[in-house]
This record gives C-alpha cells, sequence and structure tokens, in this order.
C-alpha cells in the first residue's frame, strides 16, 4: 500500500509555507509562561515564612499553657510562716484560729480597741502575710479607733492550704462568721475593709452578707482586666479562671462606701478603681490620693478622713 502524501503547508502571504507548531510546544489557552515562575516564587516565599513564624509560634502556644497551669502562682504572692515580725510589741494581738467550709485551718489576728468606733474585717492584698500590715493595724486602733480582725487566706502566713479565687472567698466568710461570734453582731455591723485583691473578697462579703460600711484601698473591676492591662499580647480574658469580679457583685451592696486609689498606681491603675466606684451605689465618696503608687503606705491624713467617715455612719443597731 502506498504511504499517504504529506499535507500541504498552509500558504504564506509572500507565496512560501509555514510549518505547523509541534502539539508540545503550544501554549495552553489561559496560561502565561511567567505565571508557573511566579507560583514557585510565591511558594518558596510561604515556606520561609512558615520557616521562621513556627517558633515564634510554637513559643507562644508553650507560654499560653504555662500561664494556664501556673495560674494562681502569677496571682498569689504568699508569705509563709515563719517569714515576718509574728511578736509586735505595739499591737497585742489575739491569735484568732477558724476553719474555712472546706476545713482548711486559717489564722489570723483580732486587735481590740477598749471604746471602739466599730468593728472592722480587713481583708488583705495579694502578697506578703498579715505581719506585714501591723502599720496599717496601729493606724485603725489608734487614729480611727476601730477593733481590726485581719486574717491569712490559706496558704499565707500561719494558714494551711494553697490560694485560690474560691478558697480565699470561702476564707473571706470563716474570718467573718469568727469575728461576729467573738463581737455578737451581725453581718450588717461590721465594717468591712480591703485592699487590692482584698477588696474582690470585702465586695464578695458585702454583696452577699451586707455590711455596716465597705472601704476599699487600690480596688479593681476583676482578674482578667488587671491581667490583660499587664499582659495586652496574652488572651488573658478567655485564658484565665479567675474572675474576682468586683464589678459584677458590688451593685448588690447598698451601704455607704469609701474608696480610695493612688493617682500614680503602676499595678492597677486609678481608672480600674473609677470603673469599680461608677459601678457602685450610693452613698459613695472616692479619694485620689496624688502620686501614690500601689504599695505606697496611706499617710496620717488618710486615716483621719477615715476616722470621719466612720463618724459619720449610722449608729450600730442591736
Amino acid at each position: 500500500m502506498a504511504p499517504s502524501p504529506p499535507t500541504p503547508s498552509p500558504p504564506r502571504s509572500d507565496g512560501g509555507s509555514v510549518d505547523p507548531l509541534p502539539a508540545t510546544s503550544r501554549p495552553r489557552a489561559g496560561h502565561h509562561p511567567g505565571a508557573r515562575s511566579f507560583r514557585f516564587r510565591l511558594l518558596r516565599l510561604a515556606r520561609g515564612a512558615w520557616r521562621v513564624a513556627r517558633p515564634l509560634l510554637i513559643a507562644y502556644l508553650l507560654i499560653l499553657v504555662i500561664v494556664m497551669f501556673l495560674e494562681e502562682r502569677m496571682i498569689f504572692f504568699p508569705a509563709r510562716y515563719p517569714i515576718g515580725d509574728w511578736r509586735p510589741y505595739a499591737l497585742e494581738p489575739v491569735d484568732a484560729w477558724f476553719h474555712a467550709a472546706d476545713g482548711v485551718e486559717l489564722h489570723g489576728w483580732f486587735v481590740a480597741h477598749p471604746r471602739p468606733r466599730g468593728v472592722v474585717l480587713l481583708c488583705h492584698g495579694n502578697a506578703g502575710n498579715i505581719t506585714h500590715r501591723d502599720h496599717v493595724l496601729r493606724q485603725l486602733r489608734d487614729v480611727v479607733g476601730v477593733s481590726v480582725l485581719i486574717f491569712d487566706y490559706r496558704g499565707y502566713g500561719r494558714s494551711r492550704g494553697s490560694p485560690n479565687e474560691p478558697g480565699v472567698l470561702a476564707d473571706g466568710r470563716a474570718a467573718a462568721q469568727w469575728l461576729e461570734q467573738q463581737t455578737r453582731l451581725r453581718p450588717e455591723q461590721i465594717i468591712l475593709m480591703g485592699e487590692s485583691l482584698g477588696c474582690s473578697v470585702a465586695v464578695d462579703l458585702a454583696a452577699d452578707r451586707g455590711a455596716r460600711a465597705l472601704v476599699l484601698e487600690n480596688a479593681f473591676t476583676s482578674a482578667p482586666d488587671v491581667g490583660a492591662y499587664h499582659y495586652p499580647w496574652l488572651p488573658i480574658r478567655w485564658l484565665i479562671r479567675t474572675r474576682l469580679d468586683a464589678a459584677g457583685k458590688i451593685g448588690r451592696y447598698h451601704g455607704p462606701l469609701l474608696q480610695s486609689h493612688g493617682d500614680a498606681d503602676t499595678i492597677v491603675p486609678l481608672r480600674f478603681g473609677r470603673r469599680l466606684f461608677e459601678a457602685a451605689n450610693e452613698p459613695k465618696q472616692f479619694l485620689t490620693l496624688p502620686g501614690l503608687d500601689h504599695n505606697d503606705p496611706r499617710d496620717r491624713a488618710y486615716y483621719d478622713t477615715l476616722r470621719q467617715f466612720v463618724e459619720g455612719l449610722p449608729e450600730e443597731r442591736d
């Protein structure tokens, strides 16, 4: 059989012919020769960025895990016995021993005034123990003229256990019950006083049990608010379990409030105290203390103001 004759090339305009392109050499529809090169460069760039970002992401996730597991250690800074001066000669405190609802043994000091204008339950802040508040106790007794019970949360001072939010709130209730039994007063006859973290404990008590008055020093709205301020690069509001939501509870307290805050506070900025104060009911009074940082001691003028506040309270009803 004779072979087929070759297909003639199409005629050129100059009378010649053009050889057709091989099939493998023809560009595909919609394909640009530089597109493949661009995608390749983009892929290499993405792989390089991932190599840099991967260790950073792993480190960030590791930090989140550490924060979750060490949450209480980042909030509570107890000084355990025997740290501190446990024989304050100027105070002559009476040791108070009692138990929280879950059985944890707690310790405190009761400092009595011979003719008190009132009885105060003092809830201290998140660091140290009761021995580090001896100056405050002297001012409350000698200047303000009140009797005071101060207590250590679980894990602080001579109190047993380890601190956490449910625990310290239960400790505040146990301390209030001890004070009521010793003085034969009702909850609404006791002045609740808190400093920093202790403000959340005092507000919790006032909201549920009432109080003759509420005194707050360097208070904050909630633990997540303060945590987000100090660690803005972490999702603190969703990460930590501890709430200490004073702002969400203070509206349930209806009674006199004296709140003070230093305007140079670097740990709990003044604005957090203001927000809590705005959430509180009348009657209320706010003192801005010029130049004071979070742990700076109050001066005599502050305790004179506190004495006037106590003197102006309605008389205790039997």
